[in-house]
């Protein structure tokens, strides 16, 4: 018997993000998820609760992972310079793999229960803070706040990459946005 090369809860995390971000959750049934994995859609309540359940896990997973790919590339990187490198990478990467994800979340944060709403909104603080950090190492005195503010520009800026998919190949994009957000990141941190 041949075990199955993927994981079904994250096939159906996978296709729900691409039915939301294409219809909208409210466009989306249990139904369609389940067709879009091949199994019906009562079958996805052995995976999940519910709609809002399934959108609420998908959030909090990808909050939690980019969380997650920070803290491990700031703790294993030599310098901040190398953390700032890795950073970028990190978001990069989710801008480019991930559009869907980026649309459901701009869209669809509302419709999460509050816990789990407020859950999501935590690992983002800290995952903006990893950010933060950095960018006070390299360039201190410059006031939290402002580097805040720019890490949220910057993110801004990478996220859009769901209104440009398919204007360049990912091989040009990724260093494309590279030089965009370290421009931005310039600008903003040395007040131009």
């Amino acid at each position: 018997m041949a075990t199955p090369t993927r994981n079904r809860r994250t096939e159906i995390l996978e296709a729900a993000a691409r039915l939301f971000a294409a219809r909208g959750f409210h466009g989306v049934t249990i139904e369609d998820i389940g067709g879009a994995v091949g199994v019906s859609g009562p079958a996805l309540y052995r995976h999940f609760s519910g709609k809002d359940a399934l959108l609420a896990e998908m959030l909090l997973d990808i909050s939690s992972r980019l969380r997650g790919s920070a803290a491990a590339v700031v703790t294993t990187a030599a310098t901040p310079a190398e953390m700032l490198d890795a950073l970028l990478n990190v978001q990069i990467t989710f801008a480019l793999e991930q559009p869907a994800l980026i649309t459901v979340h701009d869209r669809e944060l509302g419709n999460v229960p509050d816990q789990e709403r407020r859950q999501i909104r935590r690992l983002q603080r800290l995952y903006v803070e990893e950010w933060v950090t950095v960018l006070a190492e390299l360039h201190p005195g410059t006031p939290a706040a402002r580097l805040r503010a720019a890490t949220h520009a910057v993110f801004g800026l990478l996220n859009s990459t769901p209104h440009s998919a398919g204007e360049l190949p990912s091989q040009a994009m990724r260093p494309l946005l590279r030089a965009m957000a370290r421009a931005a990141l310039h600008a903003s941190v040395n007040g131009h």
